[in-house]
């Protein structure tokens, strides 16, 4: 019996490492007949495993979801980093409703866990301290929700409360999910707009009924993570300016963060959009590039810089 019942999680084990097995290699793995494991199968579904199986040459063997959640086998990398996933969630993983079932989850695991990984987890829980989430916390189903619909490819109807307070209904192709910088974001293409646009989370309220199926489009810029930094970034610009700047692109790329987006003009000029928090910053800002530059039509940006040469020029006596 203590045999067959070792056999039986080994079997379990292959299941759920990967989608698809045959009964030949099932049974080379184990070293039994296919007998065996067709024997072995009916055993796991006798105890709640829904084992789906093929017949003919693409048949197999399939570990599909059932009615209830059946044990799982992790090995000690996946314990851990499931432990870690729910702690981390407990306390702040920016997602309101989910703290106390990521604690109970968090208890049962433990209470199963070796002595040797149980001495890491604490190892590293008593090493480490946990911050409280700085930004507002997502409703569970809201992520849920928007999950589903990228899955699915279908178009997600919402009511979006803005950064100015204003109320709008949006119909959207939802691309991704982001959490950065302590918030959710979902990044769509905006059916009204007809161009991207980076969504957060917990100002969104999805409507009950999703639209139809789309196609889904490559990342904005070839570049997911870069788009939405910019984004991030240029968000928090309270003075925005367009300077032509007389050095090559390439040289002011290689002194400005992804948010600012450079133009090349020719081989010695460029237009670089730039922004800060006032004009002030900003002129103090671009003589850190280290080029000559015109400030355009900014009168605010031309009386900042023409205090800031007065300031220099005093200070060089």
């Amino acid at each position: 019996m203590l045999e067959t019942s070792a056999r039986l999680l080994r079997l379990l084990a292959l299941l759920q490492t990967r989608r698809d097995w045959n009964g030949p290699q099932l049974a080379r793995e184990l070293g039994v007949t296919t007998r065996t494991i067709r024997k072995d199968v009916d055993r796991l579904r006798a105890l709640g495993y829904p084992v789906n199986a093929a017949s003919g040459v693409a048949g197999g063997y399939r570990l599909g979801a059932g009615t209830s959640l059946p044990p799982l086998l992790l090995d000690d990398d996946e314990a851990v980093a499931a432990a870690v996933g729910l702690r981390a969630a407990g306390s702040s993983g920016g997602i309101a409703g989910i703290e106390e079932a990521s604690l109970r989850a968090l208890a049962k695991l433990e209470q199963v866990l070796p002595p040797h990984l149980h001495r890491r987890l604490t190892a590293l829980h008593d090493s480490t301290i946990a911050l409280a989430p700085t930004g507002p916390a997502v409703e569970a189903s809201i992520l849920t929700a928007i999950a589903a619909a990228i899955r699915d490819r279908q178009r997600l109807r919402f009511e979006y409360h803005s950064h100015s307070g204003s109320n709008s209904r949006r119909s959207a192709e939802p691309h991704r999910l982001i959490h950065t910088r302590g918030r959710w974001y979902l990044v769509a293409w905006d059916l009204d707009r007809a161009d991207w646009r980076t969504f957060r989370a917990d100002r969104m309220k999805p409507s009950a009924h999703t639209g139809p199926r789309f196609a889904p489009r490559a990342d904005p810029d070839d570049d997911l993570a870069g788009y939405v930094e910019r984004g991030l970034d240029q968000a928090t610009w309270q003075h925005r300016a367009r300077v032509k700047i007389h050095a090559p692109a390439d040289h002011v790329i290689a002194r400005v963060p992804p948010a600012v987006i450079v133009e090349a003009i020719d081989e010695h000029t460029c237009y670089a959009n730039v922004g800060s928090d006032n004009a002030h910053e900003l002129a103090l800002w671009l003589g850190l590039i280290d080029a000559d530059f015109d400030a355009g039509d900014d009168p605010e940006l031309a009386d900042q810089l023409r205090q800031l040469a007065a300031r220099y020029t005093r200070a060089a006596g």
